[in-house]
């Protein structure tokens, strides 16, 4: 399953007052996560993105992805359990005018497909079980 959320943020000047993207998901494990930054967002556009009040990009606290005209993708091994499967993007720039679009694109698929096998069964492959 391949995610698309997007937003084309207004000059909101600080976190406190950023914009959120609220990204409804189904279960399984994140395995891409690409954040596009549109020609004109200057580096003055930024992006957080959480599951509840944890933040899970970027990893480093307190830090923010930006960009212009970048795509800033990634691997990842994120499992979203059912009914526990909502993301939140917080985004707000700097910029006065001339808003640019930033899209948030997720793949996910189901466990199963990603890790066919539990470390149990691998173990009990090796050993010929």
């Amino acid at each position: 399953m391949f995610y698309v959320f997007s937003l084309l943020p207004t000059a909101t000047k600080t976190e406190a007052q950023a914009q959120e993207i609220v990204m409804p998901l189904s279960a399984g494990i994140i395995h891409q996560v690409d954040v596009l930054f549109q020609d004109g967002c200057d580096h003055e556009t930024f992006v957080r993105i959480f599951d509840s009040n944890h933040q899970l990009w970027p990893t480093n606290r307190e830090e923010k992805m930006r960009g212009n005209a970048t795509v800033i993708s990634f691997r990842e091994f994120y499992e979203l359990k059912s009914g526990d499967s909502m993301l939140t993007a917080k985004i707000w720039n700097s910029l006065t005018e001339d808003w640019a679009e930033v899209i948030i694109q997720i793949g996910l698929l189901p466990k199963k497909i990603i890790q066919p096998l539990s470390f149990d069964e691998l173990l009990a492959a090796a050993a010929g079980i």
